[in-house]
């Protein structure tokens, strides 16, 4: 066969690499029967070199009858299933003639180093490309359009979206003209839909229906085409597995042609069939609870799993359903996480095994979500629910909530409650709760003592016991893990009585106190372990100041190297490490490293501290000076409330004041549950690198791409898993590059706020919900990921979420602004103990706002005021 010119119809699926991902997906579809145009292929190996096989093009040229043909570009990185390249090549249209063919030719090859296809090939994480060309009959079209799948805005896979207008579909798909617009829902594609959005039911949907054709209604699609379209489409879809692209034309005979097939690769994710009676709805879990937007490695699931399994023990019940066999989170097994269709990532040494997904949480591309559906169907959540979701999760959350309660399919059921489970687990544990409360409010000196010092016995209880020696014991006793419960309770009630004493207040003395006064007074307080945390970074920062230019002037990967070296300055890192080595950015995933393996980015908050050169924004005067402002705040509203409203308000300063003295206790539970994880890791890397050693794995750290189950297929019966892991890793970094995660997602695949329509933005005005009180104007910072990052000081940090190894940049910021998070969640905690404005669940923040605009932050009114 000839290896430079390959008729369509002679490419086979091991072709790929000649003839690139667009010829590859039209060869497909004509050996699936599909009506494609004729055509050919110049491979990746003519165009490799410098002369184009003319000869060879001719002869395939006129063997299809030359006239008017579409010459397109097919690189080897085009149309895969997470990287389309959608308008990215060349394409040349309407070419005649073996010199114009020739010329386009070269058009479509050249086009494989221009500027922006290098830079979408960097930024999706895709390496070398090859071009080939594709010379197809042109289709003298009558109409043509394009046709998704699945609904590319709300993701919903029960959906099929069309476009079309009259002529050739080359000014479609550059925009040039407006397209009629069809939605075909599964069972009826050629139904009126009357799909409703904010504010106008079945607006612009410009669906045909039965008796009423599409000419009466100005579309250029007939009932009886739609149809043709949607058939054509599941067809696709089912021979690719997943959502498809789809270009096509209508000729003037009326014949449909099928031009162009290629993966959306837009979309998330679907949840998990669960087997449960559908729909479902799952709120995301990693963000609203701990500021965790990107994938958690299969690992990482998998000791989360074993310490929920853990705490429910303890505490009557896990949401988990605990830790179970099963793949990955990132493209193993039979589909958590993927589309139907050919399994790349499965793990053939699998034990059959109950099903990873049997809790009320689920993972969908590495995050975590929470099957919501029995609790929004229980009779009366419609008043209780958007209440309490607003007060712990935010606006976003509680108007995703009201989306879903309007549903109709989301009906009130009486069997959900029992579905759902009864109170029984809480019941058990609630005497306790409430005796550990009371104590912690009536002794709340002598309650903060007993925390303290179970953090410290709970170090010592989570490090593995004497006598691990091979990978099966290290795996066994991860395994295992168990919390020590009654330690975890002397932490757990006093942090409880901190943050309901924090919650309380603002209702009883409204009329009296505004919402900004109390979250005054509940700033700058004691004892919270990340302030300490930070604060102690910054004593290292001034104590590093001889060394400023060193710092300044070396990456900080450097500066690690150096430390592990042993010839870095003594700037007291090592005491900083013993104490807070356990801790991490996406801490809660024991796949990421440690501060203690890799102190790069501690040495890069260091470097950031060192920029500030004002006394009065140094960190701990900022705390103090927000400490203060709180004592006073509390004095006042005291004296308020003496003549106003004495009971209730005496009750509200009490409260207050327990709350300055128990609040900061917050984050101890997590930090002190941070060491079993540390340890855990500690001992897996251990098994990692045993199973290197042994060729099972490539290296230790490979060992977090797999779960319990397949780490013990390793240790037990030398199951090789090095192929596994590399495809997971390929995954894994393709998430990482993900930028929205939806809040919300229904089990068709539909993001639940990509239904409503965004609040427009008045003024540059953007609305999220007070967290910080406090008004501060300066340039932004936006920041996705803290690892080599800085803030200079006074610029205002614009992140999707934060969590506690966020913090660090905290001390130079002089704002914070969120796309999600809560009052209550470790950000706007943080915040609020320097006296930094902050603003959380400001939709699309990151997108919307730009590093270096100058913006406005009211931590008071819940705005950002995009400035320029």
């Amino acid at each position: 066969m000839n290896l430079a010119v390959i008729d369509l119809a002679e490419v086979d699926a091991g072709m790929a690499h000649l003839v690139g991902g667009k010829a590859a997906g039209l060869a497909r579809m004509i050996r699936a029967g599909e009506r494609v145009p004729e055509g050919f292929c110049v491979t990746t190996t003519a165009l490799s070199d410098e002369t184009v096989p003319v000869e060879e093009i001719r002869r395939a040229y006129e063997r299809m009858g030359g006239g008017p043909v579409a010459v397109r570009s097919s690189a080897t990185a085009e149309d895969l299933p997470d990287a389309s390249f959608a308008g990215q090549h060349a394409t040349v249209l309407s070419v005649t003639g073996l010199t114009d063919l020739l010329d386009a030719i070269e058009v479509c090859r050249d086009s494989l180093d221009s500027e922006r296809v290098v830079s979408y090939r960097a930024a999706s994480g895709v390496g070398a490309a090859a071009m080939a060309v594709v010379v197809q009959r042109m289709v003298d079209a009558a109409v043509a359009g394009v046709l998704f799948t699945a609904n590319p805005v709300t993701g919903s896979r029960a959906e099929m979206v069309v476009d079309a207008a009259p002529g050739p579909g080359a000014a479609l798909v550059d925009g040039a003209v407006t397209a009629d617009h069809y939605v075909l829902r599964d069972g009826d594609p050629a139904a009126d839909q009357n799909i409703p959005h904010d504010g106008d039911p079945a607006a612009d949907q410009n669906i045909p229906h039965d008796g009423d054709p599409a000419a009466e209604r100005g579309g250029c699609l007939s009932p009886q085409r739609l149809t043709d379209l949607y058939a054509a489409g599941r067809r696709l879809r089912d021979l690719a597995g997943v959502p498809q692209d789809v270009e096509w034309a209508v000729d003037h005979d009326g014949v449909l042609w099928l031009l162009q097939s290629r993966p959306v690769t837009t979309l998330f994710p679907v949840p998990p069939d669960t087997g449960r009676p559908g729909p479902r709805v799952y709120l995301e879990l990693g963000g609203q609870f701990q500021g965790v937007l990107r994938p958690f490695t299969p690992m990482g699931v998998a000791a989360l799993r074993a310490v929920a399994a853990s705490a429910g023990s303890a505490f009557g019940g896990s949401a988990f359903g605990g830790p179970t066999p099963g793949g990955s989170p990132l493209g193993g097994g039979s589909g958590p996480n993927r589309e139907p269709g050919p399994d790349h990532g499965s793990n053939p040494d699998r034990e059959p095994g109950p099903d990873r997904e049997s809790g009320s949480v689920v993972e969908i591309a590495g995050r975590l979500y929470f099957d919501l559906t029995d609790t929004v169907r229980r009779p009366g959540a419609d008043r209780w629910l958007p209440k309490f979701v607003e007060a712990d999760f935010g606006p976003r959350v509680r108007a995703v909530v009201d989306q879903v309660l309007a549903d109709p399919r989301f009906a009130p059921d009486p069997g959900a409650a029992r579905r759902g489970g009864g109170a029984g687990p809480l019941l058990r544990v609630a005497p306790r709760a409430v005796a550990g409360v009371v104590r912690a409010l009536a002794r709340p000196e002598a309650a903060r003592d007993r925390a303290f010092r179970a953090v410290d016995e709970f170090r010592l209880a989570s490090a593995a016991p004497a006598g691990l020696d091979t990978a099966a014991q290290r795996l066994r006793f991860v395994g295992d893990f168990g919390l020590p419960t009654r330690r975890l309770e002397r932490m757990i009630w006093p942090l409880m009585a901190g943050i309901l004493s924090g919650a309380a207040p603002a209702g009883l003395l409204k009329g009296i106190a505004t919402e900004a006064e109390v979250r005054t007074v509940l700033g700058g307080m004691p004892h919270n372990i990340t302030i300490e945390m930070d604060l102690a970074l910054w004593a290292i920062a001034e104590r590093a100041a001889e060394h400023r230019d060193l710092l300044l002037g070396t990456p900080a990967t450097e500066l690690a190297a150096r430390y592990r070296a042993g010839t870095l300055p003594d700037i007291g890192l090592a005491g900083f490490l013993d104490r807070f080595g356990h801790r991490a950015a996406v801490e809660i995933d024991i796949g990421v490293p440690r501060w203690a393996e890799d102190p790069a980015p501690v040495l890069a908050a260091i470097a950031n501290y060192l920029r500030t050169t004002d006394p009065d924004q140094a960190p701990d005067r900022r705390f103090a000076r927000a400490a203060r402002t709180a004592t006073e705040t509390l004095a006042d509203l005291t004296r308020r409330v003496r003549r106003r409203r004495p009971v209730r308000g005496r009750i509200a300063i009490f409260l207050l004041r327990r709350a300055r003295q128990l609040g900061g206790l917050r984050e101890i539970g997590k930090f002190a549950g941070l060491y079993p994880l540390a340890e855990m890791r500690r001992q897996l890397l251990l098994v990692g690198a045993e199973l290197a050693g042994q060729g099972l794995l490539k290296e230790a750290g490979d060992i977090m791409f797999l779960d319990l189950a397949e780490a013990g297929a390793a240790v037990h019966r030398q199951v090789d898993h090095r192929e596994l892991v590399a495809a997971r890793k390929v995954a894994y970094d393709r998430e990482l590059r993900r930028t929205h995660v939806p809040v919300a997602l229904l089990s068709d695949g539909t993001d639940v706020e990509a239904l409503r329509t965004p609040k427009p933005v008045d003024d540059g005005t953007l609305a999220g919900m007070a967290a910080a009180p406090g008004t501060v104007t300066g340039p932004a910072r936006v920041v996705r990921d803290p690892a080599d990052a800085h803030v200079e000081p006074g610029e205002i940090l614009v992140a999707p979420t934060t969590d506690p190894g966020w913090t660090p940049l905290f001390l130079t910021a002089g704002g914070l602004v969120t796309e999600i998070g809560a009052p209550l969640a470790h950000g706007p905690t943080v915040a609020r103990e320097y006296g930094i404005p902050a603003v959380v669940c400001v939709r699309d923040a990151t997108r919307l706002i730009r590093t270096g605009q100058i913006i406005t932050v009211d931590g008071a009114a819940g705005t950002v005021v995009v400035n320029g």
